[in-house]
């Protein structure tokens, strides 16, 4: 598979390390749009948030239950954070492999644009 995602979880492809477990890898954005932003990826191929299904649906929350454990190590729990999941190309998904942007350290405004 010529996944950029699948690659780096599976350590062909450099980054950053934030956390790792059985189904979830997350790393530093390499174009980081917060002064912290982590993407956190399944280690199982699903190409976006449409490809999701009951079956494989369950890690998403499980991502979610990372995202809250690194605000917490962090210290960014208290003061906010936002998860960001950009679905098909008019949603703003650049790669093909579900992700979801942790971004915290400064005033995330509303409207994201």
């Amino acid at each position: 598979m010529d996944c950029l995602f699948c690659k780096i979880a599976a350590g062909e492809i450099p980054s950053t390390k934030v956390y790792e477990d059985e189904q979830v890898y997350a790393f530093l954005d390499i174009e980081p749009q917060a002064p912290v932003h982590i993407i956190l990826i399944p280690k199982t191929h699903i190409p976006s948030a449409n490809a999701l299904t009951e079956e494989n649906a369950g890690v998403v929350g499980h991502i979610y239950a990372v995202a809250a454990k690194l605000a917490k190590e962090q210290g960014f729990a208290e003061k906010g954070y936002r998860i960001v999941n950009n679905c098909g190309e008019d949603g703003g998904q650049t790669v093909g492999h579900i992700h979801f942007h942790l971004l915290a350290g400064r005033n995330l405004g509303w409207p994201p644009g």
